[in-house]
């Protein structure tokens, strides 16, 4: 498949110009023009960037990738390492923020939903990014974390009463702690997200909102695999996706 195909065909099924986002989503860094072969991974860092060379991947698909808003400008260090591994290489790389955890099929809260069976039943917050939903049956809040950490193999943390019953769910991978009032604004019994910070442990507390945080990483490993395995279903291309351990 041509390079210039793939752009394309990722920006239409991603919708890509709908989203304002922290970062360039498409294309970041230009290689070949041919891609037969494709890594996927969450993260564009260079034990990433590394394998995917000695799998000779012609791109790296990734959802964190480079240029973020209000990063140090200049090529150097660490940065310049990992451009030059890419530019050496002559191997593209695409990444896909905000657009890729918003698919309603692909994105990274529909996948995490997909393995945990619960039920989405609507959107919140800033473009629709968090997702409202329920659990097929109540269940304890002890029982949804230890749930969490035996499907996403990574233990999770609950901040509010273990034996709480819940029904309503609210969730957003990553880092969206930030959200967790809009959350409780929603209704819901139990929020679920990848990272939590300092506020948040008293916010679940006051307000009797269970809040689960099930790991950055951990939560947004399957939206970049799900879109691997999508253009290996319907492009010319191979598709692998190489989980590089991240405890955060």
């Amino acid at each position: 498949m041509q390079r210039t195909e793939l752009t394309d065909y990722l920006s239409d099924l991603l919708q890509v110009p709908s989203f304002a986002d922290y970062c360039p989503n498409g294309l970041q860094v230009e290689g070949r023009s041919e891609i037969r072969r494709l890594v996927a991974g969450v993260t564009a860092c260079q034990i990433l960037l590394e394998e995917a060379i000695a799998y000779d991947a012609d791109a790296i698909l990734v959802h964190h990738g480079y240029f973020w808003k209000g990063e140090n400008a200049k090529i150097a260090g660490i940065k310049k390492q990992r451009l030059a591994t890419l530019l050496r290489a002559d191997v593209n790389l695409y990444a896909y923020h905000l657009p890729l955890d918003a698919h309603p099929e692909l994105g990274n809260n529909a996948q995490l939903a997909k393995i945990m069976g619960w039920q989405a039943e609507g959107r919140f917050g800033e473009q629709e990014l968090g997702w409202l939903g329920s659990l097929p049956n109540a269940m304890s809040a002890g029982s949804l974390e230890v749930e969490l950490s035996c499907k996403l193999e990574r233990k999770s943390l609950l901040i509010g009463e273990r034996e709480r019953k819940l029904k309503k769910l609210a969730w957003c991978t990553g880092g969206a702690q930030g959200w967790f009032e809009a959350a409780i604004d929603a209704g819901v019994d139990a929020f679920i997200s990848g990272e939590i910070s300092e506020p948040v442990v008293h916010l679940a507390r006051e307000s009797g909102v269970s809040y689960i945080a099930a790991g950055h990483h951990a939560t947004e490993r399957y939206g970049v695999k799900a879109l691997a395995s999508h253009l290996a279903q319907h492009c010319d291309i191979e598709a692998n996706f190489i989980d590089v351990d991240n405890p955060i």
